[in-house]
């Protein structure tokens, strides 16, 4: 990320936590910076390490308070793969995405169709709903572990259990 959008991103969760009455102490902005460094989907292990190898004295539940209080900000998003663990992705200053998740390998891609959004807005208006907010993931085998004869039996066990 940019250093400029890195320093926009942190002043605004500056503000936010100064809404809260809570400061940006140096152990957040760590974990601030690293997470928003992290141009992926990252699960609350992983960056722990990471932090860890910055500031041995972060803990793992500084790690999920921080968290918390970037999703609150609106500047990440929790999401589900599909193994039973949480992730997180940075939404702020990002267009709206949606997955493929491959339940064999976990390849994910992240994907927008101006068409498949256009569908939703369609559906919503057909029940009279407002939407607010969505994310869609979309499970199914990848073109790669299709072609290696992995996926059928273990997609259809993953996705039931």
């Amino acid at each position: 990320m940019q250093n400029k959008k890195l320093d926009k991103n942190r002043e605004y969760f500056k503000t936010f936590l100064a809404t809260q009455k809570l400061r940006l102490t140096n152990q957040r902005q760590i974990i601030f910076d690293e997470f928003m460094k992290y141009d992926s989907h990252i699960d609350i292990d992983k960056l722990y390490a990471i932090t860890k190898e910055i500031d041995n004295n972060i803990g793992l539940a500084t790690i999920y308070r921080t968290i918390k209080l970037l999703i609150e900000a609106g500047i990440v998003r929790e999401v589900h793969f599909g193994d039973g663990k949480s992730y997180y992705e940075a939404i702020m200053g990002k267009t709206h995405h949606d997955h493929l998740i491959c339940v064999v390998c976990g390849k994910n891609i992240e994907f927008n169709d101006p068409d498949l959004e256009e569908l939703q807005e369609q559906i919503a208006a057909k029940y009279k709903f407002k939407l607010t907010n969505h994310y869609m993931n979309l499970f199914g085998v990848c073109e790669k572990c299709r072609s290696i004869g992995k996926g059928y039996q273990m997609s259809f066990h993953r996705l039931v259990s």
